[in-house]
């Protein structure tokens, strides 16, 4: 069984950055793929970003290309995501996602263990 706690999320004006991150516990999950998945009120949850474990490849959404950034730090069992050029549409309730298998995948379904979640809020 995997734990995922979701931490750094806040109030930030547009242009501004914040740093989300995601620590695992019960389980390594340095071979887990893991994902970063946002869900605003009355949307749908939709993928973000997501990154492979020992080769880290990583796979983003093209509305956060170039200003959102995927890491890991296997030592400490963490995954981060660097927001960037915040804009007011970023703003949702952002979660971590494990999933059993070393690929990224981008469904929702396709994860297996989920964190609680870390809202950011962009004001314009």
């Amino acid at each position: 069984q995997v734990q995922l706690v979701e931490s750094g999320g806040g109030l930030v004006q547009a242009g501004g950055s914040l740093r989300l991150s995601c620590a695992a516990s019960g389980r390594i999950v340095s071979d887990y793929a893991m994902g970063w998945f946002r869900q605003a009120p009355g949307k749908e949850r939709d993928f973000v970003a997501a990154i492979t474990g020992s080769t880290r490849n990583t796979h983003y959404a093209d509305s956060v290309k170039g200003r959102f950034t995927i890491s890991r730090d296997n030592a400490k069992n963490t995954v981060y995501l660097q927001m960037s050029s915040l804009k007011p549409e970023d703003t949702a309730l952002y979660y971590c996602a494990a999933r059993h298998y070393v690929l990224i995948g981008t469904s929702p379904t396709e994860y297996n263990y989920w964190g609680q979640g870390t809202q950011v809020t962009v004001s314009s």
